[in-house]
């Protein structure tokens, strides 16, 4: 930016605003996930960091007497306008680089005399607000170097996957050859011309005596840079887009969608997020190893919450980010199955009811249905029959049992205690609710069941831990605060009734060794989606799995028809029992005993 003084003052006065930057995303140790820019790829470095064989490169090319003369070279000007005179052209254009700098970062690019004018007046300006050395800092910072690589230290890694203090000396006089025409010398597309100009620098060297005898051959026999390998997707890119899409809705970014646009992509923010890469890594081979080759029509998707925190440490949202970006872990929203029952327990024990009741789980069952056709579930996936204790109808997954509990609470309260939990979908009050009939994503499910693990405390899913500027200085840290949105004696009765569900019933399969895990299996109608949701008091985790793009039974898939309990379980033990290993066994506090004589049969 440059504008005239303040009142009573006609001086110039140049600010150059903070150059673009790409924002750098870090896991929860620290390792690199990724760095991220739009077009404009660049890393500011200080000049410190640049090697001083780079530097001379950069100024026998563009500007050899730098640190002699002032904003403007005469002595430069005069000779492009000899040459450029009897050539009859422009063939030189004696800038220097303070010239070129205010040119890339003040002014347009067009070669008219009136933006020469206004360029050379800035130099001059610009060179008694700054010294050399931060002007040249600036310069090898924002100059273009092609392939979206802005600066050295983005030309350094888009062009030899290295940092700019490790760049050779013939690296960093290629580099230094971009400078003039980064589109027409790119080694990638036109290497012929990219040789040429780079040994015009070489040549250019030599003359001013700043290379060793015979150093100029050796190093114009040196290679072209070649395109670096297309990096394969890693698991991580699915979460990577689940921060970026935080961040983008983050107003502490900014108040406005633009404004928090430029923070992420031009802000050279850093972000730490709440990844674990060891759990994200277990979750993944957990996936690979468990999921039966099936032509990629069936594929699972994991997602694993801490839940006194709520921080996402692993997620699993598709095998390919490159060629599926969608995120089966939060964006694909699937019918649940049993694994919605325990929204209706608690609903259930809130409104008077005990875990201890009786109720009938025998199929098929009748549910009338005000102002429609009656609803005629049958039992799927659990055991059919007889009067049960609601413990034992949630154990075995009886769905008749949980069909007449529905109807006693009122679906328009598990709606509600749902919602409360952490379930963000659009849910209707239907009486199918109980039995997982609505879309859910897996991220919801782990999030909602880890509020029980939590004793009863919500904590919303978080992906970022921290943001920092480009100074290193806190934006802003996220300090999850619980809210208690179950009481904890419920939250213990559906912990103790869940860790039975793996102990004696449907989750048998989810069982991991010296721990004490709750959760619920899920399936939904002819076998299209299955599900385990389960929790210890350090970790909750869903899996789901399916037909990612229509509703296909899972029969005869590895041998076995797909139930909540076989594959998904199998997934969330082999996930869990690594994530857990480090760690002591924990257990869920024991809720108070039932006031005796007060438990009844009840009526449906």
């Amino acid at each position: 930016l440059w504008h005239a003084g303040g009142a009573g003052s006609d001086a110039l006065t140049i600010a150059l605003a903070p150059l673009a930057a790409g924002w750098v995303v870090l896991a929860r140790d620290g390792s690199g996930l990724a760095t991220l820019h739009e077009e404009e790829n660049r890393v500011p470095v200080p000049l410190s960091k640049v090697p001083p064989h780079v530097i001379r490169a950069v100024l026998d090319a563009e500007d050899d007497r730098f640190l002699e003369h002032g904003a403007l070279d005469l002595r430069a000007l005069t000779r492009a306008l000899v040459v450029n005179v009897q050539g009859g052209g422009v063939f030189e254009g004696g800038s220097t680089i303070t010239q070129q700098l205010v040119k890339i970062s003040l002014l347009n690019p067009r070669q008219e005399a009136s933006r020469k004018i206004k360029e050379a007046a800035l130099a001059i300006r610009l060179e008694s607000d700054m010294t050399k050395q931060d002007i040249l800092q600036r310069y090898l910072n924002a100059v273009y170097l092609g392939n979206h690589a802005y600066g050295f230290q983005a030309g350094a890694e888009t062009y030899f996957q290295t940092d700019i203090d490790k760049v050779t000396l013939g690296q960093g006089i290629f580099l230094a050859s971009l400078i003039r025409d980064p589109v027409g010398a790119d080694p990638w597309t036109n290497p012929e011309e990219a040789r040429a100009r780079r040994d015009v620098v070489i040549d250019r060297m030599d003359a001013l005596g700043h290379l060793q005898p015979g150093e100029a051959e050796t190093l114009k026999a040196e290679p072209l840079p070649t395109p670096p390998p297309q990096e394969p997707p890693k698991g991580s890119d699915y979460f990577t887009e689940r921060v970026k899409q935080q961040l983008l809705a983050d107003i502490r970014l900014g108040g406005t969608a633009s404004e928090r646009y430029a923070a992420v992509f031009k802000g050279g923010l850093t972000i730490r997020t709440t990844l674990d890469p060891g759990m994200q890594r277990m979750a993944e081979q957990a996936v690979a190893e468990v999921v039966p080759d099936s032509g990629g029509r069936f594929r699972a998707a994991m997602v694993s919450v801490e839940p006194t925190t709520g921080a996402v440490r692993a997620l699993v949202g598709g095998s390919d980010f490159t060629s599926a970006k969608f995120d089966l872990a939060v964006q694909g929203a699937k019918q649940t199955g049993s694994s919605f029952k325990p929204f209706t327990l608690i609903a259930a024990l809130e409104n008077g009811f005990s875990i201890n009741d009786s109720i009938l789980g025998t199929a098929p069952c009748r549910i009338p249905n005000p102002g429609s056709e009656p609803w005629e579930p049958d039992n799927v996936e659990g055991s059919a029959g007889g009067v049960l204790s609601l413990t034992d109808a949630t154990v075995q997954s009886v769905n008749c049992a949980y069909a007449r509990l529905v109807a006693l609470v009122g679906p328009e309260k598990v709606v509600e205690a749902a919602k409360r939990m952490g379930i963000t979908a659009e849910l209707e009050p239907f009486l199918s609710i109980t039995l997982g009939a609505q879309p859910v994503s897996p991220l919801e499910m782990a999030s909602a069941y880890a509020t029980l693990a939590a004793d009863g405390q919500r904590h919303p899913p978080q992906f970022v831990d921290e943001v920092l500027n480009r100074h290193g200085q806190l934006v802003f840290k996220n300090e999850p605060k619980g809210e208690q949105v179950v009481s904890p004696q419920i939250a213990r009765t559906v912990n103790k009734t869940l860790t039975q569900v793996v102990q004696r019933g449907t989750g048998r399969a989810a069982a991991v060794p010296g721990w004490t895990p709750a959760g619920k299996t899920g399936s939904t109608d002819n076998n299209t989606n299955a599900w385990f949701v389960g929790y210890t008091p350090t970790l909750a985790t869903a899996v789901w799995m399916g037909n990612p793009d229509v509703d296909e039974p899972m029969r005869n898939v590895g041998g076995i028809t797909v139930y909540g309990g076989t594959y998904p379980a199998r997934i969330w033990k082999a996930f869990m029992t690594g994530a857990l290993a480090a760690s002591p066994p924990v257990g869920f506090p024991e809720p108070e005993p039932s006031p005796p004589g007060q438990f009844r049969f009840l009526p449906g």
